[in-house]
């Protein structure tokens, strides 16, 4: 499991996967998040918008999981 440090009391799901490199763009991460491909605290999320917090942890599919730190 990586750590990924965020500087801001949230960061929204899209901007998670832009910020840790799954996703080039918004438009990547919303089909990434849409197809089902990623959970947070063991809840799939559809929402591109879900705010990730300091000590949330996502998964996604076939790629790896990351806390949030």
């Amino acid at each position: 499991m990586q750590k990924i440090e965020i500087h801001t009391e949230y960061i929204k799901l899209d901007q998670f996967l832009k910020w840790i490199g799954v996703a080039d763009t918004g438009a990547m991460a919303k089909v990434i998040i849409k197809n089902g491909d990623v959970y947070v605290n063991g809840n799939q999320t559809l929402e591109r918008g879900k705010k990730i917090k300091k000590g949330d942890i996502v998964e996604i599919k076939n790629i790896g999981t990351f806390q949030v730190v």
